[in-house]
């Protein structure tokens, strides 16, 4: 997952708004959002490399999703990032005390961002910093780097969630989530993987032949606890592989 905006909005009647983007390789296979057979009340899609997952929810009101941190001289962990994210949705742990545990494996890790919540809390942890944190009422973005680092998509992307926040219509934040402009070269951020890919990296929506948006995802919970959950998947250079909808 590489581009995450949300809303969190503790006693509003709609306190979580997501809507998260995916982009990876396009020959790692994966399962779309659905249901797990091995894991009662969990509705997510599924890296099936390696099992886990990039963004979910879970029973109790969990919810969980990540984005990885891109810097291309550090050390690869030996352990999937998507079983963070997975843990959570099948785990007991309470945000607070899930988060701690992870700060102190997070070396086990490539770098990530992660955020977990239980419908009473949403929490973050950057694993270079690996001090955990609870979100105050805010909209927020997450790309590649730490929380609302200002590249020009996150705060594109977060603008246009603001401006929906009144009327959240899963087909508009769709749309956001699906403009491929590319930001200018002068506002790129330099995070060591060369101009070129600097510039594919840097519309919302990636596309390309072997990499890019695998997945837009749309998430609304509302203060009864249902959750509607909406993605659409893609293919090499943005081509459209279906669409999934589930309300739990």
């Amino acid at each position: 997952m590489c581009l995450i905006v949300f809303a969190w909005r503790p006693g509003h009647a709609l306190p979580l708004i997501v809507a998260a983007n995916r982009d990876e390789f396009h020959a790692r296979p994966t399962q779309a959002l659905a249901a797990w057979d091995d894991a009662p009340g969990v509705h997510a899609g599924r890296d099936l490399e390696a099992g886990g997952t990039w963004l979910g929810v879970g029973p109790q009101g969990r919810f969980a999703a990540l984005t990885n941190i891109r810097d291309p001289k550090q050390v690869l962990g030996p352990r999937s990032r998507g079983e963070l994210v997975a843990g959570f949705l099948q785990g007991e742990l309470g945000v607070e005390a899930y988060l701690d545990e992870v700060a102190g494996r997070s070396g086990q890790y490539s770098g990530f961002n992660l955020l977990v919540g239980d419908g009473r809390q949403l929490g973050y942890l950057n694993a270079r910093d690996a001090a955990p944190r609870l979100l105050e009422a805010g909209v927020y973005g997450l790309s590649n780097a730490g929380l609302d680092t200002p590249w020009p998509k996150l705060v594109k992307a977060r603008a246009g969630l603001q401006a929906l926040l009144e009327t959240p219509d899963p087909q508009r934040l769709l749309a956001l989530l699906a403009d491929g402009e590319q930001a200018a070269d002068g506002e790129l951020p330099e995070t060591g993987v060369g101009l070129a890919t600097e510039k594919l990296l840097s519309s919302v929506f990636i596309a390309s032949q072997n990499y890019g948006t695998r997945a837009s995802t749309v998430l609304i919970v509302d203060d009864r606890g249902r959750r509607r959950l909406i993605e659409r998947s893609f293919g090499p250079f943005g081509g459209h592989l279906g669409e999934v909808s589930l309300e739990v």
